[in-house]
Protein backbone atom coordinates (compact mmCIF):
# COMPACT_ATOMS: atom_id res chain seq x y z
CA UNK A 1 0.00 0.00 0.00
CA UNK A 2 1.45 3.36 -0.98
CA UNK A 3 2.28 5.86 1.71
CA UNK A 4 0.65 9.29 1.54
CA UNK A 5 3.07 12.05 0.62
CA UNK A 6 3.42 15.39 2.42
CA UNK A 7 1.78 17.00 -0.62
CA UNK A 8 -1.36 14.89 -0.19
CA UNK A 9 -1.49 15.81 3.50
CA UNK A 10 -1.23 19.49 2.62
CA UNK A 11 -4.05 19.16 0.08
CA UNK A 12 -6.32 17.46 2.60
CA UNK A 13 -5.59 20.08 5.28
CA UNK A 14 -5.65 23.21 3.15
CA UNK A 15 -7.45 25.11 5.93
CA UNK A 16 -4.42 24.63 8.16
CA UNK A 17 -2.37 27.84 8.01
CA UNK A 18 0.92 26.28 9.13
CA UNK A 19 3.58 25.73 6.53
CA UNK A 20 3.58 22.15 5.29
CA UNK A 21 6.37 21.02 3.00
CA UNK A 22 6.19 18.97 -0.14
CA UNK A 23 8.95 17.40 -2.14
CA UNK A 24 9.68 18.35 -5.74
CA UNK A 25 10.80 15.13 -7.43
CA UNK A 26 12.75 16.85 -10.15
CA UNK A 27 15.20 18.44 -7.72
CA UNK A 28 14.58 16.86 -4.32
CA UNK A 29 14.30 20.29 -2.66
CA UNK A 30 11.53 21.22 -0.24
CA UNK A 31 8.82 23.61 -1.34
CA UNK A 32 6.38 25.08 1.18
CA UNK A 33 2.70 25.70 0.53
CA UNK A 34 3.25 29.46 0.38
CA UNK A 35 5.56 28.88 -2.58
CA UNK A 36 2.98 26.66 -4.25
CA UNK A 37 0.41 29.40 -3.75
CA UNK A 38 2.76 31.93 -5.35
CA UNK A 39 3.28 29.59 -8.27
CA UNK A 40 -0.48 29.30 -8.75
CA UNK A 41 -0.83 33.07 -8.68
CA UNK A 42 1.59 33.23 -11.60
CA UNK A 43 -0.69 31.01 -13.65
CA UNK A 44 1.30 27.80 -13.22
CA UNK A 45 -0.79 24.67 -12.91
CA UNK A 46 -0.21 22.40 -9.91
CA UNK A 47 -1.25 18.78 -10.35
CA UNK A 48 -1.19 15.87 -7.90
CA UNK A 49 -1.73 12.15 -8.35
CA UNK A 50 -4.12 10.20 -6.17
CA UNK A 51 -3.09 7.11 -4.24
CA UNK A 52 -4.85 5.04 -6.90
CA UNK A 53 -2.69 6.66 -9.57
CA UNK A 54 0.36 5.95 -7.43
CA UNK A 55 -0.52 2.27 -7.28
CA UNK A 56 -0.94 2.20 -11.03
CA UNK A 57 2.45 3.82 -11.42
CA UNK A 58 4.09 1.24 -9.19
CA UNK A 59 2.57 -1.54 -11.28
CA UNK A 60 4.25 -0.06 -14.32
CA UNK A 61 7.59 0.88 -12.83
CA UNK A 62 9.36 1.90 -16.01
CA UNK A 63 6.65 3.95 -17.71
CA UNK A 64 7.62 7.61 -17.90
CA UNK A 65 5.26 10.56 -18.08
CA UNK A 66 6.67 13.34 -20.27
CA UNK A 67 5.23 15.99 -18.00
CA UNK A 68 6.13 14.49 -14.64
CA UNK A 69 9.32 12.62 -15.47
CA UNK A 70 8.35 9.54 -13.39
CA UNK A 71 7.10 11.57 -10.40
CA UNK A 72 4.51 10.39 -7.85
CA UNK A 73 2.46 13.03 -6.00
CA UNK A 74 4.86 15.82 -6.97
CA UNK A 75 4.86 19.20 -8.63
CA UNK A 76 5.24 19.28 -12.39
CA UNK A 77 8.61 20.12 -13.89
CA UNK A 78 7.28 23.39 -15.34
CA UNK A 79 6.63 24.59 -11.80
CA UNK A 80 10.11 23.49 -10.76
CA UNK A 81 11.66 25.70 -13.44
CA UNK A 82 9.72 28.69 -12.12
CA UNK A 83 10.63 27.89 -8.52
CA UNK A 84 14.33 27.79 -9.36
CA UNK A 85 14.01 31.45 -10.31
CA UNK A 86 12.37 32.14 -6.95
CA UNK A 87 15.07 30.38 -4.95
CA UNK A 88 14.38 32.24 -1.72
CA UNK A 89 11.30 30.07 -1.27
CA UNK A 90 13.26 26.78 -1.25
CA UNK A 91 15.15 25.00 1.50
CA UNK A 92 17.18 21.82 1.94
CA UNK A 93 16.25 18.30 2.91
CA UNK A 94 16.86 18.28 6.66
CA UNK A 95 14.48 15.54 7.78
CA UNK A 96 15.73 11.96 7.39
CA UNK A 97 12.27 10.72 6.43
CA UNK A 98 12.12 13.16 3.52
CA UNK A 99 15.59 12.07 2.41
CA UNK A 100 14.48 8.44 2.55
CA UNK A 101 11.37 9.33 0.57
CA UNK A 102 13.37 11.10 -2.13
CA UNK A 103 15.93 8.29 -2.38
CA UNK A 104 13.19 5.64 -2.57
CA UNK A 105 11.48 7.26 -5.55
CA UNK A 106 11.79 5.22 -8.75
CA UNK A 107 13.44 2.31 -6.95
CA UNK A 108 12.22 -1.27 -6.64
CA UNK A 109 13.14 -4.21 -4.38
CA UNK A 110 16.53 -5.78 -5.01
CA UNK A 111 16.25 -8.86 -7.23
CA UNK A 112 17.09 -12.28 -5.84
CA UNK A 113 20.76 -13.17 -6.38
CA UNK A 114 21.22 -15.35 -9.45
CA UNK A 115 24.89 -16.14 -8.96
CA UNK A 116 25.87 -19.26 -7.00
CA UNK A 117 28.93 -21.44 -6.42
CA UNK A 118 29.52 -23.92 -9.21
CA UNK A 119 32.21 -25.72 -11.15
CA UNK A 120 31.17 -24.06 -14.39
CA UNK A 121 33.87 -22.81 -16.74
CA UNK A 122 32.09 -19.43 -16.55
CA UNK A 123 32.38 -19.29 -12.76
CA UNK A 124 34.68 -16.24 -12.59
CA UNK A 125 32.80 -14.48 -15.39
CA UNK A 126 29.47 -14.94 -13.64
CA UNK A 127 30.93 -14.05 -10.24
CA UNK A 128 31.81 -10.55 -11.48
CA UNK A 129 28.10 -9.85 -11.75
CA UNK A 130 27.32 -11.19 -8.29
CA UNK A 131 26.12 -8.73 -5.66
CA UNK A 132 27.91 -10.72 -2.95
CA UNK A 133 31.27 -9.71 -4.43
CA UNK A 134 30.34 -6.08 -5.04
CA UNK A 135 29.32 -5.76 -1.40
CA UNK A 136 32.72 -7.10 -0.28
CA UNK A 137 34.94 -4.74 -2.26
CA UNK A 138 37.78 -3.40 -0.15
CA UNK A 139 41.03 -1.54 -0.78
CA UNK A 140 43.98 -3.83 -1.52
CA UNK A 141 46.77 -1.82 -3.19
CA UNK A 142 47.79 1.82 -3.46
CA UNK A 143 50.21 2.92 -6.17
CA UNK A 144 51.82 6.34 -5.94
CA UNK A 145 53.73 7.46 -9.00
CA UNK A 146 54.51 11.18 -8.92
CA UNK A 147 53.11 14.40 -7.52
CA UNK A 148 49.82 15.40 -9.15
CA UNK A 149 46.24 14.20 -9.30
CA UNK A 150 45.53 11.12 -11.42
CA UNK A 151 42.93 11.85 -14.10
CA UNK A 152 42.44 8.40 -15.59
CA UNK A 153 43.20 4.70 -15.22
CA UNK A 154 42.74 1.96 -17.81
CA UNK A 155 43.34 -1.80 -17.90
CA UNK A 156 44.75 -3.36 -21.04
CA UNK A 157 42.74 -5.91 -23.02
CA UNK A 158 44.03 -8.91 -21.04
CA UNK A 159 43.95 -7.18 -17.68
CA UNK A 160 47.67 -7.64 -16.98
CA UNK A 161 48.67 -3.96 -17.15
CA UNK A 162 47.17 -0.75 -15.82
CA UNK A 163 47.89 2.67 -17.34
CA UNK A 164 47.58 5.84 -15.27
CA UNK A 165 48.26 9.48 -16.06
CA UNK A 166 47.34 12.94 -14.98
CA UNK A 167 48.73 16.37 -14.23
CA UNK A 168 52.40 15.36 -14.20
CA UNK A 169 52.52 14.81 -18.01
CA UNK A 170 53.90 11.29 -17.66
CA UNK A 171 52.21 7.94 -18.25
CA UNK A 172 52.79 5.07 -15.83
CA UNK A 173 52.25 1.41 -16.67
CA UNK A 174 51.77 -0.93 -13.71
CA UNK A 175 51.94 -4.67 -13.21
CA UNK A 176 49.08 -4.25 -10.77
CA UNK A 177 49.04 -7.87 -9.58
CA UNK A 178 52.68 -7.73 -8.45
CA UNK A 179 52.43 -4.09 -7.33
CA UNK A 180 55.30 -3.02 -9.57
CA UNK A 181 55.75 -0.20 -12.10
CA UNK A 182 56.69 -1.55 -15.52
CA UNK A 183 57.32 1.65 -17.46
CA UNK A 184 56.91 5.41 -17.25
CA UNK A 185 57.49 7.82 -20.10
CA UNK A 186 56.87 11.38 -21.16
CA UNK A 187 53.54 11.67 -22.92
CA UNK A 188 54.54 14.52 -25.24
CA UNK A 189 51.61 16.52 -23.89
CA UNK A 190 52.31 20.02 -22.58
CA UNK A 191 49.21 20.17 -20.41
CA UNK A 192 47.19 17.73 -18.31
CA UNK A 193 46.61 14.27 -19.76
CA UNK A 194 42.89 13.59 -19.51
CA UNK A 195 42.63 10.03 -20.79
CA UNK A 196 44.86 7.19 -21.98
CA UNK A 197 43.69 3.84 -23.38
CA UNK A 198 45.36 0.71 -24.70
CA UNK A 199 44.21 -0.10 -28.22
CA UNK A 200 42.89 -3.68 -28.46
CA UNK A 201 44.47 -6.54 -30.44
CA UNK A 202 47.86 -4.85 -30.80
CA UNK A 203 49.79 -6.79 -28.16
CA UNK A 204 49.67 -3.70 -25.92
CA UNK A 205 51.96 -1.89 -28.35
CA UNK A 206 49.88 1.29 -28.77
CA UNK A 207 48.46 3.63 -26.15
CA UNK A 208 46.15 6.46 -27.28
CA UNK A 209 46.06 9.68 -25.24
CA UNK A 210 44.21 13.00 -25.21
CA UNK A 211 44.79 16.11 -23.13
CA UNK A 212 43.75 19.53 -21.97
CA UNK A 213 45.79 21.21 -24.70
CA UNK A 214 43.60 19.49 -27.31
CA UNK A 215 46.29 17.14 -28.55
CA UNK A 216 45.52 13.53 -29.41
CA UNK A 217 48.65 11.40 -29.34
CA UNK A 218 49.73 7.78 -29.50
CA UNK A 219 52.61 6.13 -27.68
CA UNK A 220 54.44 3.33 -29.47
CA UNK A 221 55.24 1.13 -26.49
CA UNK A 222 57.29 -1.28 -28.59
CA UNK A 223 59.72 1.47 -29.64
CA UNK A 224 63.40 0.94 -28.89
CA UNK A 225 64.83 2.73 -25.83
CA UNK A 226 66.00 6.23 -26.64
CA UNK A 227 63.73 6.68 -29.64
CA UNK A 228 60.71 9.00 -29.87
CA UNK A 229 57.86 7.05 -28.28
CA UNK A 230 54.97 9.45 -28.83
CA UNK A 231 53.44 11.04 -31.90
CA UNK A 232 50.78 13.70 -32.30
CA UNK A 233 47.85 12.72 -34.54
CA UNK A 234 45.63 15.80 -34.38
CA UNK A 235 45.10 18.91 -32.28
CA UNK A 236 41.67 20.15 -31.28
CA UNK A 237 41.10 23.82 -30.51
CA UNK A 238 40.15 23.10 -26.89
CA UNK A 239 40.48 20.38 -24.28
CA UNK A 240 39.95 16.83 -25.52
CA UNK A 241 38.52 14.82 -22.63
CA UNK A 242 37.66 11.39 -24.01
CA UNK A 243 38.59 8.76 -26.58
CA UNK A 244 36.20 6.09 -27.85
CA UNK A 245 37.83 2.85 -28.97
CA UNK A 246 36.27 0.78 -31.70
CA UNK A 247 35.93 -2.68 -30.14
CA UNK A 248 38.49 -5.18 -31.51
CA UNK A 249 40.17 -2.60 -33.77
CA UNK A 250 43.90 -1.90 -33.24
CA UNK A 251 43.72 1.03 -35.69
CA UNK A 252 40.55 3.07 -35.24
CA UNK A 253 39.11 5.28 -32.51
CA UNK A 254 37.13 8.52 -32.10
CA UNK A 255 38.03 11.70 -30.23
CA UNK A 256 35.77 14.42 -28.83
CA UNK A 257 36.54 17.91 -27.63
CA UNK A 258 35.18 21.11 -26.15
CA UNK A 259 35.51 22.63 -29.63
CA UNK A 260 32.45 20.48 -30.60
CA UNK A 261 34.42 18.49 -33.18
CA UNK A 262 34.57 14.69 -33.46
CA UNK A 263 37.55 13.17 -35.27
CA UNK A 264 37.89 9.65 -36.58
CA UNK A 265 41.43 8.32 -36.18
CA UNK A 266 42.69 5.54 -38.47
CA UNK A 267 46.34 4.71 -37.83
CA UNK A 268 46.64 2.95 -41.19
CA UNK A 269 46.23 6.21 -43.07
CA UNK A 270 49.01 8.65 -43.97
CA UNK A 271 46.89 11.42 -42.48
CA UNK A 272 45.12 9.49 -39.71
CA UNK A 273 42.65 12.15 -38.51
CA UNK A 274 39.45 12.96 -40.41
CA UNK A 275 36.64 15.20 -39.17
CA UNK A 276 33.37 13.32 -38.65
CA UNK A 277 30.94 15.97 -37.40
CA UNK A 278 30.69 19.32 -35.63
CA UNK A 279 28.03 19.21 -32.92
CA UNK A 280 25.52 22.07 -32.99
CA UNK A 281 22.20 22.98 -31.43
CA UNK A 282 20.30 25.80 -33.13
CA UNK A 283 23.48 26.69 -35.06
CA UNK A 284 25.43 27.04 -31.80
CA UNK A 285 28.35 24.70 -31.18
CA UNK A 286 28.02 22.28 -28.26
CA UNK A 287 31.31 21.48 -26.53
CA UNK A 288 31.88 17.79 -25.83
CA UNK A 289 33.10 15.94 -22.76
CA UNK A 290 32.43 12.33 -23.71
CA UNK A 291 32.10 9.93 -26.64
CA UNK A 292 31.41 6.20 -26.78
CA UNK A 293 31.09 3.68 -29.63
CA UNK A 294 28.16 1.25 -29.61
CA UNK A 295 29.72 -2.19 -28.98
CA UNK A 296 27.02 -3.87 -31.08
CA UNK A 297 27.12 -1.42 -33.99
CA UNK A 298 30.54 0.13 -34.60
CA UNK A 299 29.10 2.74 -36.98
CA UNK A 300 27.03 4.29 -34.20
CA UNK A 301 28.45 6.45 -31.44
CA UNK A 302 26.97 8.58 -28.67
CA UNK A 303 28.06 12.02 -27.50
CA UNK A 304 27.52 14.18 -24.43
CA UNK A 305 28.78 17.56 -23.34
CA UNK A 306 27.82 21.11 -22.55
CA UNK A 307 24.06 20.69 -22.75
CA UNK A 308 21.51 18.20 -21.46
CA UNK A 309 21.15 16.02 -24.58
CA UNK A 310 22.57 12.59 -25.34
CA UNK A 311 23.09 12.45 -29.10
CA UNK A 312 23.46 9.30 -31.21
CA UNK A 313 25.09 9.42 -34.64
CA UNK A 314 25.63 6.89 -37.39
CA UNK A 315 28.83 7.47 -39.37
CA UNK A 316 27.16 6.14 -42.52
CA UNK A 317 24.27 8.62 -42.30
CA UNK A 318 25.73 11.87 -41.03
CA UNK A 319 24.37 14.85 -42.94
CA UNK A 320 24.86 18.10 -41.06
CA UNK A 321 22.18 19.73 -43.22
CA UNK A 322 19.53 17.34 -41.86
CA UNK A 323 18.90 17.67 -38.11
CA UNK A 324 22.59 18.53 -37.70
CA UNK A 325 23.38 14.91 -38.53
CA UNK A 326 21.77 13.54 -35.34
CA UNK A 327 20.17 10.10 -35.52
CA UNK A 328 18.50 10.38 -32.08
CA UNK A 329 18.50 12.69 -29.07
CA UNK A 330 17.58 11.74 -25.51
CA UNK A 331 17.11 13.86 -22.41
CA UNK A 332 15.29 13.46 -19.08
CA UNK A 333 12.04 15.26 -19.75
CA UNK A 334 12.27 17.40 -16.62
CA UNK A 335 15.61 18.77 -17.94
CA UNK A 336 14.37 19.76 -21.41
CA UNK A 337 14.10 23.46 -20.59
CA UNK A 338 16.21 25.65 -22.88
CA UNK A 339 17.77 27.35 -19.84
CA UNK A 340 18.53 24.11 -17.99
CA UNK A 341 22.08 24.30 -16.56
CA UNK A 342 22.55 20.50 -16.45
CA UNK A 343 25.13 18.97 -18.77
CA UNK A 344 26.70 15.56 -19.32
CA UNK A 345 30.18 14.81 -18.00
CA UNK A 346 30.38 11.13 -18.93
CA UNK A 347 28.44 8.47 -20.77
CA UNK A 348 28.77 4.89 -21.95
CA UNK A 349 26.90 2.02 -23.60
CA UNK A 350 26.03 -1.19 -21.81
CA UNK A 351 27.82 -4.41 -22.78
CA UNK A 352 25.34 -5.14 -25.58
CA UNK A 353 24.66 -1.56 -26.70
CA UNK A 354 20.99 -1.60 -25.67
CA UNK A 355 21.36 0.99 -22.90
CA UNK A 356 23.05 4.37 -22.58
CA UNK A 357 24.26 5.57 -19.19
CA UNK A 358 24.69 9.34 -18.70
CA UNK A 359 26.14 11.21 -15.70
CA UNK A 360 24.79 14.76 -15.38
CA UNK A 361 26.62 17.59 -13.63
CA UNK A 362 25.00 18.33 -10.26
CA UNK A 363 22.10 16.11 -11.22
CA UNK A 364 21.55 12.36 -11.22
CA UNK A 365 22.65 9.45 -13.41
CA UNK A 366 20.19 8.22 -16.03
CA UNK A 367 19.79 5.23 -18.34
CA UNK A 368 18.15 5.54 -21.75
CA UNK A 369 17.14 2.69 -24.04
CA UNK A 370 19.22 3.18 -27.18
CA UNK A 371 16.49 1.58 -29.30
CA UNK A 372 13.79 4.01 -28.13
CA UNK A 373 12.46 6.60 -30.52
CA UNK A 374 13.95 10.07 -30.79
CA UNK A 375 13.16 12.23 -27.76
CA UNK A 376 12.34 9.37 -25.39
CA UNK A 377 12.59 9.86 -21.63
CA UNK A 378 14.94 7.99 -19.34
CA UNK A 379 14.07 4.52 -18.02
CA UNK A 380 16.21 4.38 -14.86
CA UNK A 381 17.55 6.99 -12.44
CA UNK A 382 20.35 6.70 -9.86
CA UNK A 383 20.62 9.13 -6.94
CA UNK A 384 22.89 9.94 -4.04
CA UNK A 385 26.29 10.90 -5.46
CA UNK A 386 27.49 14.43 -6.30
CA UNK A 387 29.01 15.37 -9.64
CA UNK A 388 30.13 18.99 -9.56
CA UNK A 389 33.85 19.62 -9.14
CA UNK A 390 35.34 17.76 -12.12
CA UNK A 391 34.44 16.12 -15.42
CA UNK A 392 33.52 12.90 -13.66
CA UNK A 393 33.24 9.43 -15.17
CA UNK A 394 30.49 6.83 -14.93
CA UNK A 395 30.63 3.14 -15.72
CA UNK A 396 28.77 -0.12 -15.81
CA UNK A 397 30.10 -3.02 -13.77
CA UNK A 398 29.59 -6.73 -14.39
CA UNK A 399 29.72 -8.94 -17.50
CA UNK A 400 26.12 -8.04 -18.34
CA UNK A 401 26.24 -4.49 -16.97
CA UNK A 402 24.49 -5.57 -13.76
CA UNK A 403 25.62 -2.51 -11.78
CA UNK A 404 26.12 1.22 -12.26
CA UNK A 405 29.09 2.87 -10.58
CA UNK A 406 30.37 6.42 -10.30
CA UNK A 407 32.77 8.53 -8.30
CA UNK A 408 31.56 11.48 -6.28
CA UNK A 409 32.76 14.81 -4.94
CA UNK A 410 32.43 13.37 -1.43
CA UNK A 411 35.34 11.03 -2.18
CA UNK A 412 33.24 7.86 -2.39
CA UNK A 413 32.61 5.32 -5.12
CA UNK A 414 28.90 4.48 -5.40
CA UNK A 415 27.45 1.21 -6.72
CA UNK A 416 23.79 0.91 -7.68
CA UNK A 417 22.12 -2.38 -8.59
CA UNK A 418 20.98 -1.51 -12.09
CA UNK A 419 17.47 -2.95 -12.20
CA UNK A 420 16.33 -1.72 -8.76
CA UNK A 421 18.32 1.58 -8.71
CA UNK A 422 19.29 0.87 -5.09
CA UNK A 423 22.71 1.66 -3.62
CA UNK A 424 24.41 -1.62 -2.70
CA UNK A 425 27.95 -0.39 -2.00
CA UNK A 426 29.87 2.81 -1.36
CA UNK A 427 33.61 2.98 -0.81
CA UNK A 428 35.65 5.77 0.74
CA UNK A 429 38.18 6.15 -2.04
CA UNK A 430 39.75 9.61 -2.08
CA UNK A 431 40.87 11.83 0.79
CA UNK A 432 41.11 14.76 -1.61
CA UNK A 433 37.38 14.55 -2.03
CA UNK A 434 36.81 13.73 -5.70
CA UNK A 435 36.96 10.54 -7.78
CA UNK A 436 37.80 11.15 -11.45
CA UNK A 437 37.76 7.68 -12.93
CA UNK A 438 36.81 4.07 -12.15
CA UNK A 439 37.83 1.27 -14.51
CA UNK A 440 36.71 -2.35 -14.04
CA UNK A 441 39.04 -5.23 -14.87
CA UNK A 442 38.02 -6.88 -18.17
CA UNK A 443 37.19 -10.25 -16.59
CA UNK A 444 38.03 -10.30 -12.85
CA UNK A 445 36.12 -8.73 -9.92
CA UNK A 446 38.74 -5.98 -9.62
CA UNK A 447 38.49 -2.18 -9.88
CA UNK A 448 41.02 0.61 -10.33
CA UNK A 449 40.18 4.16 -9.23
CA UNK A 450 41.85 7.55 -9.35
CA UNK A 451 41.10 11.07 -8.16
CA UNK A 452 42.54 14.18 -6.58
CA UNK A 453 44.74 12.02 -4.38
CA UNK A 454 48.11 11.40 -6.03
CA UNK A 455 47.42 7.68 -6.07
CA UNK A 456 45.93 4.79 -7.99
CA UNK A 457 43.87 2.42 -5.86
CA UNK A 458 43.02 -1.23 -6.54
CA UNK A 459 39.81 -2.68 -5.07
CA UNK A 460 39.04 -6.39 -4.74
CA UNK A 461 36.29 -8.35 -2.90
CA UNK A 462 38.39 -9.36 0.12
CA UNK A 463 36.16 -8.14 2.97
CA UNK A 464 35.10 -10.98 5.28
CA UNK A 465 31.46 -9.96 5.09
CA UNK A 466 29.22 -7.65 3.11
CA UNK A 467 29.69 -3.96 3.86
CA UNK A 468 26.94 -2.49 6.06
CA UNK A 469 26.89 0.91 4.32
CA UNK A 470 27.63 2.62 7.63
CA UNK A 471 27.39 6.39 7.33
CA UNK A 472 25.66 6.27 3.95
CA UNK A 473 22.66 8.34 5.02
CA UNK A 474 24.83 11.19 6.29
CA UNK A 475 26.84 11.19 3.06
CA UNK A 476 23.65 11.25 0.99
CA UNK A 477 22.23 14.13 3.03
CA UNK A 478 25.39 16.24 2.71
CA UNK A 479 25.62 15.55 -1.03
CA UNK A 480 21.98 16.54 -1.55
CA UNK A 481 22.24 19.68 0.54
CA UNK A 482 25.38 20.83 -1.27
CA UNK A 483 23.79 20.13 -4.62
CA UNK A 484 20.65 22.08 -3.76
CA UNK A 485 22.64 24.97 -2.35
CA UNK A 486 24.82 25.21 -5.43
CA UNK A 487 21.81 24.95 -7.73
CA UNK A 488 19.95 27.72 -5.93
CA UNK A 489 22.76 30.19 -5.39
CA UNK A 490 25.38 29.53 -8.07
CA UNK A 491 23.45 28.62 -11.21
CA UNK A 492 24.79 30.46 -14.25
CA UNK A 493 27.41 32.13 -12.02
CA UNK A 494 30.47 30.00 -12.75
CA UNK A 495 30.99 27.24 -15.27
CA UNK A 496 32.16 24.15 -13.40
CA UNK A 497 34.53 22.91 -16.10
CA UNK A 498 36.34 26.27 -15.87
CA UNK A 499 36.76 25.66 -12.14
CA UNK A 500 38.11 22.21 -12.91
CA UNK A 501 40.63 23.68 -15.36
CA UNK A 502 41.87 26.21 -12.81
CA UNK A 503 42.28 23.52 -10.15
CA UNK A 504 44.19 21.29 -12.55
CA UNK A 505 46.33 24.16 -13.82
CA UNK A 506 47.34 25.11 -10.28
CA UNK A 507 48.30 21.50 -9.54
CA UNK A 508 50.31 21.29 -12.75
CA UNK A 509 52.07 24.60 -12.04
CA UNK A 510 53.06 23.41 -8.58
CA UNK A 511 54.45 20.18 -10.04
CA UNK A 512 56.48 22.08 -12.63
CA UNK A 513 57.91 24.20 -9.84
CA UNK A 514 59.02 21.06 -8.05
CA UNK A 515 60.71 19.75 -11.21
CA UNK A 516 62.59 23.01 -11.69
CA UNK A 517 63.80 22.94 -8.10
CA UNK A 518 65.24 19.43 -8.51
CA UNK A 519 67.04 20.18 -11.73
CA UNK A 520 64.66 21.36 -14.38
CA UNK A 521 62.11 19.69 -16.64
CA UNK A 522 63.06 16.63 -18.64
CA UNK A 523 62.70 17.96 -22.15
CA UNK A 524 63.35 14.56 -23.68
CA UNK A 525 59.91 13.44 -22.53
CA UNK A 526 58.02 16.16 -24.39
CA UNK A 527 57.58 16.83 -28.06
CA UNK A 528 60.02 19.37 -29.42
CA UNK A 529 59.11 22.55 -31.24
CA UNK A 530 60.62 21.00 -34.37
CA UNK A 531 58.21 18.07 -34.05
CA UNK A 532 55.30 20.47 -33.57
CA UNK A 533 56.23 22.37 -36.73
CA UNK A 534 56.53 19.16 -38.73
CA UNK A 535 53.12 17.97 -37.57
CA UNK A 536 51.52 21.29 -38.49
CA UNK A 537 52.99 21.26 -41.97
Amino acid sequence: MSQKSSCDAAAENSENKSLLSCLDETSGTLVDTETVSNAKSKGLEISYNSDEDDDDHNDDNDSNCPELGNSDNFIRSEVHEQLIEDSSKQCHIEDDSLLDQWMALETSPLPRPLWKLSSSACFVYEACGGRVFVQRFSLQYIYQGRTGCVNTVHFNQHGTLLASDGDYLKVFLWDWLHEQPVLNFGSGHKSNILQAKFLPNCNDAVLAMCGHNGQVRIAQLSALPGTQMTKRLVKHESASHRLALEPDSPFRFLTSCEDAVVFNIDLRQTHPASKVVVIKEDDKKVGLYTVFVNPSNFYQFALGGQDQFVRIYDQRKIDENVNNGVLKKFCPHHLRSYNCPAYITSMMYSYDGTELLANYNDEDIYIFNSSDSNGADYVKRYKGHRNNATVKGVNFYGPRSEFVMSGSDCGHIFFWEKSSCQIVQFLEADEGGTIHCIDPHPYLPVLASSGLDHEVKIWVPIAKSSMKLAGLKNVLKVNKQKRDSFSLHHSYFFDNHVLWFLMSHMTQTNWRGIRIEIGGADNSDSSSEEEENQENS
